[in-house]
């Protein structure tokens, strides 16, 4: 059956075009059902005895949810009780225009085979087929096409037309109360969003938000601003909005005070009014934590009071959020605080993340879950409460388990880490794999040369290794031969879409989450020793200045006659007895690599610093047995220097060859005000930051030197640090600054690591086109497509570094677990109105001392900003360390 619709549309050029839209309709469509008779012959997806025990329902059914059911309810949905469902095709469309996770998780739910989760295309039925009428919206017709069959609504205006219509209709709450021994369910269930559960002559504690049309007619006449708020780690009181512009247009908007933060959570999209200058302040010199009792809505001035500043020296643009334009919320992890009250079915959850507020939940099963790790999902945040209402969603264990803690911070960094699918693995190679015939008509074969790779100890991803030769005409060859990784993962199959979405590889202690299945990344694709691999190869021929008198690229194939570690290599160098092709080889890389630095610092790279730590495992337990920072060698520096060098050589290759949409990595210059804390902390020793360029800040680095205290240089660098913006992959064709700050190279990418960064795969492909050694693909041609591909990469970038480092951290708690208490030498970084924050160079430590205690008296201080920071902020102190 053919159902069309024929209108007219105007065309630019004025003339008129005939549109067609023609829908096709059927009458042998399969219901999925075991139970059916009608239909034909097919594999069933619904069972015949589909039974969960129900007081409402007390024979086999089926259940057919709505689409605001499958919007908000997607954690019932998900549970493995919940089995036998209907989603019909109208519900499915509308989910995937409205909400993208939410539609990805019922697809996901309809894949699982134990789920039978069955789509019935009802818009391509005859007998289910609704034709919208005029004057009709498409919600109106999409609710009347759903209402031929659905089961699960809470619309009460569909569940009565649904009844009348002689059909079985209950409320999701109803239907889910009504399930028998599942009272756990219950607490899944997702409350009334927002206003609509404000309780009527309740006190009201915030202001309403704007309804979205008046924010867009204010951010286009400039009344509001438009960004991104930012939570503070340090101060439940206080955020920041960045303001979303061309370069140096950005800015921050500082908010204070929980009627101008007004509901807004981390990471929503904002408006914002901007207060006039005279009502401007400086940020809180107050670490503030959020540890009110659970009588929630007790008033709010004495944290309001506390939040008060007394220093006036930089005053920040300030103002409040009038409206929400687009909510960030996801799962958070955390853990819940049991009322007092006995009884009570209402708590509060902590999350994780400080930045997050406390949740209020509604649980029968509080007793069980004190002490857990647990997931609770955001569900509206009403006027008249002091915290969002949200449900719980799952158990993920017990606080402290190394298993859960993991999985907490896996989840709270967004690091995608389920196993691959059969359909990723599918595209992996099949073994026994070789390399063939046709691989070295293609390639340079340089299995001749004495390649080695130089890596961490316990690395199986070897990416890079390298070569130094003496050529007759008296110069140096050094060669840089990258994982092939682009050989095995082709543009556009399941395998190459997962690397992309997961961007990078994530190495937390102890474990690593792969970007590209273990065969790839620790077997076929790494340069172990003594095995033939295919490497994407940079080349150069130098003087012993290690000027570059040429550069070449090449697909090759290597034999590396070594992997060692970056002690190993030093010994080799170190040991004058030793004088074989690897250790000569090393000599010589290790030799420029010396001169390539000091032209590097010269132009003004900086040597900054970070506090690092290495732990030793117990092979068994896993537990750290022992910690330790991390100290760099000679051949540390010696393979960054040539990694940094390729990563230059093949920037400029790409970007030579296709201007527009080359993917490189740029780090932007710091704005001055980011280095104040910097010139302040240098200025209380009588010393000079210069920071009008990054030649100026690293000469003045080398220079801020203290007899008396050698860590001191260590301690500005770490500031340094700090004071630095955030590095970030790009499109050529999208920007046109292209400096990176740090490294003071005028362009830079990433090459040199495919295994564990898909930002090097994409460039392995440019570069594969430029020397014809590969065929380009549209979207690699695309410059939008690039962009959108660089916005994952940075966001999968930062979390995972984020994730590294929380997981240093629980690791460094389980180190200090059981060990009593320890003396060691630390220093105050920064001295705040009631805490001073302290680092610990010998483990990488870094932690808040409150001078406030519940159970202590305050000590009796005279804050005063200008004299404490100049006479103590680098005091040396002896801390005891407490468990």
């Amino acid at each position: 059956m053919l159902k069309s619709k024929t209108f007219v549309k105007k065309t630019r050029s004025g003339g008129v075009l005939k549109i067609v839209r023609e829908h096709y309709l059927r009458d042998d469509i399969w219901c999925g059902s075991e139970v059916c008779v009608e239909c034909g012959d097919g594999a069933p997806v619904l069972l015949r005895d589909p039974r969960i025990e129900s007081d409402l329902c007390t024979y086999p059914h089926y259940l057919l949810p709505d689409t605001n059911v499958v919007l908000h309810q997607i954690d019932i949905l998900e549970d493995p009780l919940i089995r036998n469902v209907i989603i019909l095709q109208t519900v499915l469309q509308e989910v995937r225009h409205r909400s993208a996770p939410v539609y990805k998780r019922i697809k996901d739910a309809i894949h699982d085979k134990e789920k039978h989760f069955y789509t019935f295309t009802n818009e391509h039925h005859r007998e289910t087929f609704i034709e919208r009428e005029q004057g009709e919206s498409a919600n109106d017709r999409n609710d009347r096409a759903i209402l031929k069959v659905v089961l699960l609504t809470n619309d009460q205006a569909n569940k009565e037309k649904a009844e009348q219509s002689g059909l079985l209709a209950y409320r999701c709450e109803e239907y889910i109360k009504s399930l028998i021994g599942n009272p756990e369910l219950v607490d899944r269930l997702a409350l009334a969003s927002d206003d609509q559960n404000d309780i009527t002559g309740s006190k009201l504690l915030f202001p309403e938000h704007l309804p979205l049309s008046r924010i867009q007619a204010g951010i286009k006449s400039g009344t509001f601003l438009q960004g991104t708020f930012r939570a503070s780690r340090d101060n439940y009181l206080e955020a920041t909005v960045f303001i979303h512009g061309d370069g140096e247009d950005s800015t921050e908007v500082l908010l204070q005070g929980l009627q101008n933060l007004n509901r807004a959570v981390h990471q929503d999209l904002v408006a914002i009014e901007l207060f006039p200058k005279e009502r401007w302040v400086a940020p809180s010199s107050v670490v503030l934590q959020d540890d009110r009792p659970n009588d929630e809505d007790a008033e709010e001035e004495d944290a309001e009071k506390k939040s008060t500043v007394s220093d006036t020296s930089v005053l920040k643009p300030t103002g409040r959020v009038v409206g929400i334009i687009k909510r960030n919320w996801r799962p958070f992890c955390g853990m819940l605080n049991q009322s007092q009250i006995k009884e009570a079915t209402r708590h509060l959850f902590t999350p994780a993340d400080r930045r997050i507020p406390r949740i209020r939940i509604e649980t029968r099963q509080a007793s069980t879950l004190v002490g857990q790790r647990i997931i609770v999902a955001i569900d509206g945040w009403p006027r008249n409460s002091r915290y969002p209402n949200g449900h719980f969603v799952r158990n993920l264990g017990g606080a402290g388990d190394k298993d859960t803690e993991t999985e907490v911070l896996l989840l709270e960094h967004d690091v995608p880490h389920q196993p691959f699918s059969q359909t990723v693995l599918s595209f992996l190679p099949k073994m026994p794999w070789g390399i063939t015939e046709e691989d070295l008509k293609v390639r340079t074969d340089l299995r001749h040369l004495c390649v080695c790779s130089v890596d961490p100890p316990g690395c199986t991803d070897i990416d890079d290794a390298l070569h130094c030769r003496d050529l007759e005409n008296g110069n140096l060859e050094v060669g840089v031969h990258i994982a092939d990784v682009s050989h095995f993962i082709r543009p556009g199959n399941a395998l190459d879409q997962e690397a992309a979405n997961r961007g990078t590889t994530v190495y937390l202690c102890g474990k690593r989450i792969d970007m590209v299945p273990e065969l790839l990344s620790s077997n076929l694709c790494s340069l172990r020793s003594n095995v033939e691999r295919l490497a994407f190869s940079c080349i150069w021929e130098m003087n012993h200045n290690a000027e570059i008198l040429n550069t070449r690229f090449c697909k090759s194939i290597i034999n590396s006659k070594a992997s060692l570690t970056y002690a190993e290599a030093q010994m080799r160098i170190d040991d004058a007895g030793m004088n074989d092709d690897i250790t000569t080889s090393l000599r010589g890389l290790n030799k420029l690599a010396k001169i390539l630095k000091a032209q590097r610092i010269e132009k003004g790279a900086l040597t900054l610093s970070s506090p690092e730590v290495r732990f030793h495992m117990d092979s068994e337990t896993h537990d750290p047995i022992d910690l330790q920072t991390k100290e760099l060698k000679e051949t540390n520096s010696m393979v960054e220097e040539f990694m940094l060098l390729a990563n230059i050589s093949v920037a400029q290759k790409i970007y030579d060859e296709f201007s527009e949409c080359a993917l490189l990595r740029k780090h932007p210059s710091p704005p001055p005000s980011n280095y104040d804390i910097l010139i302040k902390a240098a200025k209380s020793r009588d010393l000079d930051i210069h920071t009008d360029s990054a030649k100026a800040l690293a000469d003045s680095l080398n220079e801020a030197t203290l007899e008396d205290f050698p860590y001191f240089n260590t301690l500005l660098r770490i500031l340094a640090t700090r004071c630095m913006m955030q590095a970030v992959y790009f499109c050529s064709g999208m920007d046109s600054d292209f400096h990176h700050y740090g490294l003071a190279s005028p362009i830079y990418t990433h090459f040199t690591s495919p295994i564990r960064r898909y930002s090097d795969i994409i460039v392995h492909r440019l570069l594969a086109v430029a020397i014809s050694a590969d065929s380009t693909y549209p979207d690699l041609m695309d410059k939008h497509k690039q962009a959108s591909l660089c916005n994952n990469l940075n966001y999968r970038h930062k979390m995972a570094q984020y994730a590294q480092r929380a997981s240093v951290a629980f690791h460094t708690q389980l180190f200090f677990k059981n060990r009593g208490i320890l003396n060691e030498e630390g220093f105050i970084l920064f001295v705040r109105k009631n805490a001073i924050i302290i680092l610990i160079p010998k483990f990488g430590l870094e932690g808040t001392v409150f001078f406030e205690n519940k159970d202590k008296p305050r000590p009796r201080l005279n804050f005063d900003t200008e004299v404490i920071t100049e006479q103590q902020s680098w005091h040396c102190f002896k801390l005891n360390i407490f468990n």
